[in-house]
């Protein structure tokens, strides 16, 4: 099953579960984790559902470069790491 990590610097605002899921695309693996936390669904992706500017996803090292549609395939032992850009100085 593919695991779906969430930046920690989430947690100062919601639970963010880790998920193993037989996702077989990114739009289905972060839709397994919003059931766990409807909360988080809210900062990862905007109202149009596509990810929000100040977050990038990795899956298997790689980012992600499907930001709308979030088809990117999985692999049943993908790793997926959803992190937050920080910004300021």
């Amino acid at each position: 099953m593919a695991h779906v990590v969430f930046t920690q610097q989430l947690k100062r605002f919601t639970e963010v579960p880790e998920v193993d899921t037989p996702a077989a695309t990114l739009r289905e693996a972060l839709q397994a984790a919003f059931e766990i936390n409807t909360r988080l669904r809210g900062y990862v992706l905007d109202d149009q559902g596509h990810l929000r500017p100040n977050v990038v996803v990795f899956i298997d090292g790689r980012r992600s470069h499907e930001r709308v549609r979030l088809d990117d395939e999985l692999k049943p032992d993908s790793q997926v790491h959803v992190l937050q850009a920080l910004s300021g100085g």
